[in-house]
């Protein structure tokens, strides 16, 4: 049975351990985070403490019973019901939308946003891997969707967003911004110059001394589109922890160059 402890790399000095609103839980198996937020549900988003093991053995770290799905992630705003994605192949996406009880959503990442949706009123649960292409394509949106399309409203959803490359951390050529920027607004496009403000003031784009260069918070952008889709922003929880600078944590594209992710998972209840 999980229990809520002092993860064991926890360090004052970085603060592991001080995250209002997130409990590392531990296991047999090593420790995890959830969002206090989705308590009612049973998911995690797992660290490099993990590795080597996949979603079949992490289910069982915060459920049992339960089947698993996952797909194969291409950066892509693709979302897909969980019922399309159980066993190999697995199909391309990068979001899943449950359409059944009990039912594990998994998505891992290097760097990327993992997003975890939960709704109260249905039990029903979504899972996104949100860089910055599937901000731009609007996965969020499109998993909400697809959540509504099933019952779901928007004012009932609890969304929680793990850990990720910080926007200090995270350079980007403008026209990826800009990209994002766009993705921000319902109708798309639009005049750049607005678009990116509005990017800066959500506190998604950050100033680089590099000519043609942005940091890019893709976290604050994927919280501002699903704002913008129509989330309660107080229903949205971001974890502050950043990929790139806890190397003790989590395994980073960005910092290491190496292909190695870690998982995030929720459970549905309907």
């Amino acid at each position: 049975m999980a229990e809520a402890l002092d993860p064991p790399f926890n360090r004052p000095d970085r603060g592991f351990n001080d995250l209002p609103g997130w409990t590392w839980v531990g296991t047999y198996g090593g420790y995890y985070l959830q969002a206090d937020r989705l308590g009612e549900f049973e998911h995690g988003f797992f660290t490099r403490q993990w590795q080597g093991r996949g979603p079949e053995e992490l289910a069982g770290a915060i459920s049992g019973g339960i089947t698993v799905h996952r797909p194969r992630q291409i950066h892509s705003a693709n979302v897909l019901p969980a019922s399309e994605a159980r066993g190999e192949p697995w199909p391309d996406a990068d979001g899943l939308v449950s359409d059944g009880a009990g039912q594990s959503l998994w998505v891992c990442g290097a760097d990327c946003t993992p997003v975890l949706i939960a709704d109260p009123a249905t039990g029903r649960v979504g899972a996104c891997h949100a860089g910055w292409r599937g901000v731009a394509g609007r996965i969020l949106p499109g998993a909400l969707t697809l959540m509504e399309m099933a019952g779901s409203r928007r004012a009932d959803l609890l969304v929680a967003l793990g850990p990720a490359v910080s926007g200090a951390s995270y350079q980007v050529q403008r026209p990826v911004s800009l990209e994002v920027a766009q993705s921000l607004r319902p109708e798309g496009g639009g005049d750049a110059d607005a678009a990116l403000e509005d990017l800066r003031a959500c506190g998604a784009l950050l100033e680089d001394s590099d000519p043609g260069h942005d940091r890019l918070d893709i976290r604050a952008a994927a919280r501002a589109q699903l704002i913008h889709a129509g989330v309660d922003p107080a229903r949205i929880e971001v974890c502050p922890l950043c990929t790139v600078e806890e190397s003790l944590l989590f395994h980073s594209w960005r910092r290491d160059r190496i292909k190695a992710v870690q998982w995030s998972g929720i459970v549905s209840q309907c």
